[in-house]
């Protein structure tokens, strides 16, 4: 029996029980929990077929790592990815904040709430930044990894002292369901997770043949079934992938983010998780993992040659629209890049100009069609850089 993927990789086939990965022990409360097989797997089978989508990926990452070198400013790029990632790989997760509530937020930071949705989604964007600080200097660890979660749950559901956010667990945990009895995952009790978490901080630094997207894909999956926390495990687990694109020097900037192709095959992205605990099919997950570097590569690419373009295209446009605001527009528009959704107060705050000035250019960048004001009111407004943000979100429009 199989199971379409949508994903251009073979189809998830339901094998028998293997324990290539780990096996199953029935526990004194009567349920199962996985212990898994000494770490990294050492027969793996890399055929023709499988190096064919290793070679994809490696190509698409290349170009996007060109593509990245003409942005005349990278941040403007890692910026905005960085915060869909984060609103991406929380939704994974259940979080229902958007891209645009965690721009608004940001761009009436002093006068609006922070709901606990948008809490989690700046923590993901906090502790990306910071793992990639440390990691920037130094391996990344199980003491690192530890840190990183702190702030990854401050104040977020699931960060309650209880859950003992920052620390390894030292109870049962389990994945789908009221009980560990009815569990779709038990991962390993706390003795052999801890064995488990061992052999993954050392297989993450020590010499190994296989090529670097391997051992990051093996890397993440492997993580997902030790499931060291009580909670944000998942969030953790996609974090590992670009710290460590980064830190094996696949990428110079933190460009490539896998939620967007875990979301979108979200079901199959748990099955072939599962299918590697269950039946040893790491090829599986692997040639599922590749793929979705390979996609979301590409897109990036996409992406990043329409920042050029449209950055590029307004900066010629501007000057004859905005007469002698256009300094001061050109300014904006770069600020834009960075931040794009703002309000006339933040305006002030990035150019440093006076209420009246600020809001002559605001509405001049409104008549211009660059900005675009979205709640409809007439005090707290907000404005968006609409032709930006569609590059980023649902609404993007394919060249």
């Amino acid at each position: 029996m199989t199971t379409s993927t949508g994903a251009g990789t073979p189809r998830v086939r339901v094998a028998a029980p293997s324990t290539r990965a780990g096996r199953y022990v029935r526990q004194a409360e009567g349920y199962q929990a996985f212990h898994p097989a000494p770490y990294p797997p050492s027969d793996l089978r890399l055929n023709p077929p499988f190096l064919a989508l290793l070679s994809q990926a490696d190509m698409e990452l290349g170009r996007l790592v060109g593509a990245a070198e003409i942005l005349p400013n990278p941040d403007l790029f890692v910026r905005m990815y960085v915060r869909r990632e984060a609103v991406l790989s929380s939704q994974i997760e259940g979080t229902q904040a958007s891209l645009m509530d965690v721009l608004e937020y940001e761009a009436m930071r002093a006068r609006s709430e922070r709901t606990i949705d948008v809490q989690e989604v700046s923590n993901y964007v906090s502790a990306l930044r910071y793992g990639l600080r440390r990691t920037a200097a130094l391996p990344l660890s199980l003491r690192l990894i530890r840190e990183i979660h702190a702030r990854l749950m401050r104040g977020a559901r699931g960060g309650e002292p209880s859950k003992t956010p920052g620390a390894f667990r030292r109870s049962q945990n389990w994945v789908g369901g009221p009980s560990p009895a009815t569990a779709r995952y038990v991962p390993p009790p706390v003795p052999e997770m801890n064995e488990a978490l061992n052999l993954f901080e050392k297989a993450l630094h020590d010499p190994t043949p296989f090529p670097v997207l391997i051992i990051v894909g093996l890397a993440h999956a492997q993580f997902e079934t030790i499931h060291p926390f009580l909670d944000g495990n998942g969030r953790m687990g996609r974090l590992l992938i670009t710290f460590l694109l980064c830190e094996y020097r696949v990428l110079r900037e933190p460009l490539l983010y896998l939620s967007i192709f875990f979301k979108q095959h979200r079901q199959e992205y748990y099955d072939r998780l599962q299918a590697v605990r269950d039946h040893g099919d790491w090829e599986g997950w692997l040639s599922f993992f590749l793929a979705g570097v390979a996609s979301v590569a590409r897109e990036a690419t996409d992406t990043a040659r329409q920042v050029v373009q449209l950055r590029e295209r307004l900066r010629g446009d501007l000057p004859s629209k905005l007469g002698r605001r256009s300094g001061n527009g050109l300014r904006l528009l770069d600020a834009l890049f960075r931040q794009p959704v703002v309000a006339v107060k933040s305006v002030e705050k990035l150019l440093s100009l006076s209420q009246p000035a600020s809001l002559a250019l605001v509405d001049a960048m409104v008549s211009a069609g660059v900005l675009g004001e979205v709640t409809g009111l007439r005090r707290n407004r907000i404005f968006e850089f609409g032709e930006y943000l569609q590059l980023f979100t649902e609404r993007k429009r394919r060249s």
